[in-house]
C-alpha cells in the first residue's frame, strides 16, 4: 500500500468513527486487532468505541497531524468534548475538556491490525482540577 493510499484509508476510517458507522468498521479494522498490546478483536474494538461515544455524546476525532510510513500510520488526534460523567477516572460531569491522543497504527492487508494509543490524561486532570478550584 502506498503512502497516499494508506493516508486516504486512514481518513476514511476516521470518517467512519465520526459517523459512528459501526457496521462499516470491519472495512478498516482487522478481525484480530490488538489495542495497546492486547488482542481485543474487532468486536472488542467496536465495543470500546461505542462506549466512548456513549460516555462522550459529542465526541469527534479531529486529525491534527498525520504521517505515514507504510504499513504504519502515526496521528495526533485532538478532542474538544463534553463527557457526561467520568473520563479516565476523573469526574468531568458535563464539563467541556480538550485533550490529545498520539496513536500509532500498523496495517496488514489493508486493515488496522495494531493500535498503540497514548492519551494526554494529564490535560483533562488539569482542566477538571482547575474547574473544581474555581467552584470553591
Amino acid at each position: 500500500m502506498s503512502e497516499p493510499e494508506i493516508l486516504n484509508l486512514y481518513r476514511a476510517y476516521i470518517d467512519c468513527l465520526n459517523r459512528q458507522d459501526w457496521p462499516a468498521l470491519g472495512r478498516f479494522v482487522d478481525q484480530d486487532v490488538y489495542y495497546n498490546g492486547q488482542r481485543v478483536g474487532l468486536s472488542g474494538y467496536r465495543e470500546m468505541l461505542e462506549n466512548d461515544f456513549r460516555a462522550i455524546p459529542d465526541l469527534q476525532f479531529v486529525i491534527d497531524l498525520l504521517l505515514a510510513d507504510p504499513p504504519h500510520v502515526a496521528a495526533r488526534l485532538c478532542f474538544d468534548c463534553t463527557p457526561t460523567g467520568q473520563l479516565f477516572g476523573l469526574p468531568v460531569n458535563g464539563q467541556r475538556v480538550s485533550f490529545t491522543e498520539n496513536v500509532f497504527y500498523e496495517f496488514s492487508d489493508g486493515r488496522i491490525r495494531n493500535v498503540h494509543s497514548v492519551i494526554d490524561k494529564a490535560a483533562v486532570e488539569a482542566q477538571v482540577t482547575h474547574a473544581s478550584q474555581n467552584d470553591r
